[in-house]
């Protein structure tokens, strides 16, 4: 399972959810802005307070890593 933590403004996460969109990845995008119970998940889990942030099966990545995503999720 992913979890896609992101706001709407974000342009990184727009380009995240884009790829996984394109990679017919199925995620969960969750709004940090609107759920502060979440955003503090978000935070324990990644120590980062800046989106995006995935939880990729419990694996967490910061940021629009391209590469480490596509290792975690055995993408060419």
């Amino acid at each position: 399972m992913v979890k896609v933590y992101s706001t709407p403004t974000c342009p990184y996460c727009k380009m995240v959810k884009q790829f996984l969109t394109e990679n017919k990845i199925d995620f969960e995008d969750i709004d940090v802005s609107v759920n502060q119970n979440l955003a503090h998940e978000m935070i324990q889990k990644s120590g980062q307070m800046g989106v995006p942030v995935l939880d990729i099966d419990g694996r967490i990545v910061v940021g629009f890593d391209k590469t480490r995503i596509k290792q975690l999720l055995a993408l060419k």
